[in-house]
């Protein structure tokens, strides 16, 4: 994937579904969700018109949704291969960037990248217990109880050191922590309401909006990449994001009311990407089982799945649960060998043997879920499935700095699941490999790394409804 950092020349405006009348201000300007950059992208790559602008073939598939196409019609979509990731913030100074992300949910001390909250093994058929049926044992705070106010953002190199993992380079091991006043404000405008037939201000309706103003040194670090086989640009590359922002950089529309950011790569080719490194091996051993967690770098979305006898699904709550995680037991249902599909493996035929692979011999044990994000957009009319546009289904995100622990029956298995979960599964960094969110995943959700864990040590707490 091709590195890229957006610098805004203006003030930026996200909005969420939430109504902008009289004093509400909108939310503009909060940190934008991974489908924001995936959206920049893609309308940016139908507006340069690169079949016209070069002259050669792009890849068009067929309209729809959930599956169901429309085969009367002739194939008219287009970038089906775009991938996104992020947008994180990245502090630039000189040749270097230095990238932030969200806080572990299990480090609840200032300036400090030690985990304080940890599982507590307590028997469950003792202890009167609202735990989900998935989960062993409640997480403990070993700390003391404070006011401190915690820093929202870490830097790769605090992750690193949090993980226990080596670091890109000597700045991204470098640990700081940064809250979003440290890098960015909120300001407020008053605006008057659109007519949505003449496009216009209609000169009736006022609201109020909240906009967010990055601050010097300050960037939207992205990832991206939309390959495609049939296409060359003038450097022989295959991927139409460099064509798209022409090797020197470009210009990307990000967000609402056309605000204009600059795009630039950043970073060279085939070096490790911008993101904290998963642990892969040497976790903590208890009572001969293995200790995994498992760390969200991005929102995910696990949608409720609805039971089909005739398919063999079953009934999946989703919501804060992996979709890839057995309701009840808590045992990870992902396959332990090789899922990836052959360069000349027919479908139906990778199918058919991914079936026949075993899960893991692992399961979650604990989880740590604050509260979720909520995803919605708008939909443009199209002659398939929308024709009237409208909005997008809403969904409920486990939101980045999420924990979910489990626990592996043998070292083997352990480093197979972190492989599988980790963002760059078995590459050391240079491929996004794992997008554990069963929606939206090619827009950046799901992203994840590994580490190791234990069991809280200490005394007390008996007798207490968990």
């Amino acid at each position: 994937m091709k590195t890229i950092l957006l610098r805004p020349t203006d003030v930026l405006f996200f909005r969420d579904g939430r109504p902008m009348d009289g004093s509400l201000a909108g939310h503009g300007a909060a940190w934008p969700l991974p489908t924001v950059v995936s959206a920049a992208f893609h309308a940016a790559l139908h507006q340069a018109d690169l079949e016209q602008a070069t002259g050669q073939k792009i890849h068009h598939h067929l309209r729809g949704r959930n599956g169901i196409y429309d085969t009367n019609r002739q194939p008219d979509r287009k970038f089906g291969s775009l991938k996104t990731a992020g947008p994180f913030p990245v502090y630039k100074d000189g040749d270097t960037e230095n990238w932030h992300f969200s806080r572990p949910a299990d480090a609840q001390l200032a300036g400090s990248t030690k985990p304080t909250l940890l599982p507590r093994q307590v028997d469950r058929s003792t202890t009167p217990s609202s735990l989900a049926p998935e989960l062993n044992y409640p997480v403990t705070n070993t700390g003391k109880a404070t006011k401190d106010k915690l820093e929202a953002w870490w830097s790769e190199g605090a992750w690193n050191a949090y993980l226990g993992t080596l670091p890109r380079n000597r700045l991204a091991a470098q640990c700081s922590f940064k809250n979003d006043s440290d890098f960015a404000d909120t300001e407020h405008f008053i605006g008057i309401g659109i007519d949505p037939n003449t496009g216009v201000q209609d000169g009736e309706r006022l609201y109020s909006a909240s906009y967010l103003r990055l601050r010097e040194g300050w960037g939207l670090g992205t990832l991206a990449t939309a390959p495609e086989q049939d296409f060359n640009d003038s450097a022989g590359d295959h991927d139409l994001i460099c064509s798209l922002l022409k090797g020197d950089g470009g210009r990307i529309v990000i967000g609402g009311q056309q605000r204009a950011c600059s795009a630039k790569f950043v970073g060279k080719t085939g070096s490790r990407l911008p993101l904290p490194l998963g642990k892969a091996d040497d976790f903590t051993v208890a009572d001969g089982r293995y200790l995994v967690k498992w760390i969200l770098l991005s929102p995910a979305i696990w949608p409720e799945i609805l039971e089909n006898q005739q398919k063999g699904v079953k009934l999946h709550s989703g919501g804060w649960l992996p979709n890839w995680i057995e309701p009840g037991s808590g045992r990870v249902l992902l396959k332990a060998d090789d899922t990836e599909r052959g360069e000349r493996e027919n479908r139906n035929a990778w199918r058919v043997r991914v079936g026949k692979l075993l899960p893991f011999s692992a399961r979650l044990v604990a989880a740590i879920v604050p509260k979720p994000l909520i995803v919605t957009g708008w939909a443009l009319p199209n002659g398939t499935d929308r024709p009237d546009g409208g909005a997008k289904s809403t969904h409920l995100a486990v939101p980045a700095g999420a924990v979910y622990y489990f626990e592996a029956t043998t070292a083997a298995e352990a480093q197979k699941l972190a492989n599988a979960l980790n963002w760059h599964g078995t590459t050391h960094g240079l491929e996004i490999k794992n997008r554990r969110s069963t929606l939206l995943g090619e827009k950046g959700f799901g992203l994840g790394v590994c580490g190791t864990w234990h069991f809280f040590s200490g005394g007390g707490m008996k007798n207490q409804r968990i």
